[in-house]
């Protein structure tokens, strides 16, 4: 069964934006592997645990918390058609077996009650329209006792490295915001202020929200960040000299492991009672 409560967001997540990361999944993980460490250090998933991965997009963290559940499960719960048309392609290529996936909005979603140990999310609880009514039917999923871990942005800031660089790169595609493009940010700031994240977890034990710095990994080098970024415009190639200007913007985060720029996320993790 799948119910969708926020149209919107599912409207970009099965039209470009989700075909977008569907096409780029490699390089989207290997953007956002940073952030799996802290994640599944603080979700604690262990041998027989199921575990619910919220937002799992092509289903990297739920195949993560497949392999340390083992001979328990996981399940990736998405709203993106595309993403989880790839989510079960790389999980049959990588043969775990003990993944499932299921498109549906997990705000609203009727899981079965206290049918999972761990409630885990790379960011993908950010989307939610209600955060409150979303976090308790994720309760309503939990045993008693059943933890919940997630990570979502810090506030960026207009000086950070990757705000800065988006917003040079807008500039020189002259990319006027769109409604989708306005919809991320709104999502992406949705839960930046602590004090938000503590009261729509109103009904959890013990919430903790921690900072924690990551590498974004952009690219394997300033050419092929640069590719990255231009994808998500295709058809609108730059001219010679603000390509030049996006590649010196870059440069600085170039390193021997590719362009990585650092980016605060917190680290949050709550009990169901």
């Amino acid at each position: 069964m799948t119910l969708v409560a926020n149209s919107r967001q599912a409207e970009a997540w099965n039209g470009p934006v989700g075909a977008h990361w569907a096409t780029h999944q490699a390089r989207y993980d290997t953007m956002l592997a940073g952030v799996n460490e802290a994640l599944f250090g603080a979700a604690a998933v262990a041998p027989g645990d199921r575990v619910l991965d919220v937002g799992c997009g092509a289903g990297a963290t739920t195949r993560i918390a497949a392999r340390l559940a083992a001979p328990g499960h996981a399940v990736g719960v998405d709203i993106s058609a595309p993403l989880l048309e790839r989510a079960r392609a790389s999980t049959a290529a990588e043969g775990v077996a003990n993944a499932a996936y299921e498109c549906a909005d997990a705000q609203v979603h009727p899981f079965p009650a206290g049918a999972y140990d761990v409630v885990v999310s790379r960011g993908g609880v950010m989307f939610f329209e209600d955060h409150a009514a979303a976090f308790r039917n994720l309760a309503r999923a939990l045993r008693p006792g059943g933890r919940l871990a997630f990570v979502c942005p810090q506030p960026p800031g207009p000086h950070s490295p990757e705000a800065r660089t988006l917003a040079l790169f807008a500039r020189l595609v002259d990319e006027e915001p769109g409604a989708e493009a306005v919809a991320a940010r709104t999502a992406m700031a949705s839960l930046s202020d602590p004090d938000r994240l503590r009261e729509v977890l109103a009904g959890y034990e013990e919430v903790t929200v921690d900072p924690v710095t990551v590498e974004a990994v952009w690219g394997r080098d300033v050419p092929d960040a640069v590719e990255f970024l231009l994808s998500r415009y295709p058809g609108r190639p730059l001219p010679a000299g603000r390509l030049a200007e996006l590649e010196a913007a870059l440069r600085p985060y170039a390193t021997d492991s590719g362009v990585r720029m650092r980016a605060g996320v917190w680290l949050v993790t709550a009990v169901r009672p």
